[in-house]
């Protein structure tokens, strides 16, 4: 023989300042003090010239890491006008040039950052040692 549930208890009112089930305080009651929300405040990386190899040109990287640029936005001219010149794989003074690309070369140049592509791997690196605009060693991974 199976024997009947015990009766519940009755429902009394909520305790004071106790939210009911629904979320509020019961009436007559003031609402609880909410605690205002904390947000981290994050930067927005500051966005960069960089050389695209697949283009051929310069474009700002809008987000990137580990030497590489994965968001890619519109053309630009590095502030320096020190470029990758992909013909022969140096930097150069860029003399005329518009939309991330150069007409005219100038003299061989390094970037004042080091920051120097790398043709071998596609990545950034930092160059330890620059020759007639070209990296002979290249080091650690750079932000492009």
């Amino acid at each position: 023989m199976i024997a009947a549930p015990a009766a519940r208890p009755a429902a009394g009112p909520p305790a004071a300042g106790r939210p009911t089930a629904a979320g509020r305080p019961p009436a007559g009651q003031p609402p609880a003090a909410v605690a205002p929300a904390v947000v981290p405040v994050v930067g927005c990386p500051t966005p960069t010239c960089v050389f695209h190899a697949g283009a051929g040109a310069y474009f700002t990287c809008l987000a990137g890491g580990a030497g590489a640029c994965f968001h890619f936005g519109p053309s630009c001219m590095p502030p320096d006008a020190c470029m990758y010149d992909a013909g022969d794989h140096t930097y150069k003074q860029c003399a005329r040039g518009s939309e991330g690309t150069c007409q005219q070369w100038a003299a061989a140049c390094a970037p004042a950052s080091r920051c120097m592509f790398d043709v071998a791997d596609g990545l950034h690196h930092v160059c330890d040692e620059v020759a007639g605009g070209a990296c002979r060693r290249y080091g650690a991974l750079c932000a492009p």
